[in-house]
């Protein structure tokens, strides 16, 4: 398998282990952690087994810092949005991404219980904007700069759950816009990046600058992706607030 196919069937694979364990009948903070820690310990062995020169940045693995020194790095969210996933929702996601000299150049994101895997290996045709458009925000965090940009461009408000669950939404088509700020980590957006950047969509940070991955900091404190008739304007917004 290429690096495209690996991704997509390391996320498939996780996801349907996620799925299993919903049904088997756990429930709240124990099913999320059995969920972390399997789905985890099922992606770090594919990746080793099947690229084992590369590097791995995972959310549930302690971090190697010789990863930095690595031009090609996995980086991987076994399960985003555990809240959800523990709850029986279906805006949760496993991200399995691949960094190249920082760069997200490799990427899928399964949503396991909307029965899909979207991969740079496949990237489906972008489908007509919203009109207004759809901004995407945390249902339990949204920032503050997001309802100003909606105000600002006329948009919608659209609380959804994990960062994966949000910027799938606009690759979609069900959103046109995800707009985080108050931090993330690489994990939760090196993925869905890869995703949004094989169909077309602008993704920067809040800014306009690059999104850089597998340096030493694992913080990524803000992010946007949207369509990129939207770019200039909520950065444009972004700006004045």
């Amino acid at each position: 398998m290429n690096d495209h196919e690996l991704a997509a069937s390391i996320a498939a694979e996780a996801g349907a282990l996620l799925l299993r364990l919903q049904r088997e009948g756990t429930a709240g903070s124990a099913l999320g952690a059995a969920g972390d820690r399997q789905a985890n310990a099922l992606i770090l062995k594919r990746l080793r087994a099947e690229r084992p020169d590369d590097a791995i940045l995972s959310e549930e693995s302690p971090d190697d810092l010789a990863r930095c020194d690595a031009r090609r790095a996995w980086i991987v969210d076994p399960l985003d949005g555990t809240r959800e996933f523990a709850d029986c929702r279906d805006d949760w996601a496993v991200h399995v991404g691949l960094s190249v000299d920082g760069a997200a150049a490799v990427g899928a994101v399964a949503l396991p219980a909307l029965d899909t895997v979207l991969s740079t290996g496949t990237p489906l045709p972008l489908p007509p904007g919203n009109h207004p458009p759809r901004l995407l925000v945390s249902r339990t965090r949204p920032p503050a700069e997001a309802a100003r940009v909606a105000q600002a461009i006329g948009a919608e408000l659209v609380p959804m759950g994990s960062a994966g669950a949000k910027a799938m939404a606009v690759v979609r088509g069900t959103g046109d816009i995800y707009l985080h700020s108050g931090g993330q980590f690489q994990w939760d957006n090196c993925a869905p990046v890869a995703v949004a950047l094989a169909v077309g969509l602008h993704a920067s940070r809040l800014d306009g600058s690059p999104l850089v991955y597998n340096g030493a900091e694992r913080a990524i404190p803000d992010l946007l992706i949207c369509r990129r008739e939207w770019a200039e304007p909520v950065l444009e917004a972004l700006s004045r607030s």
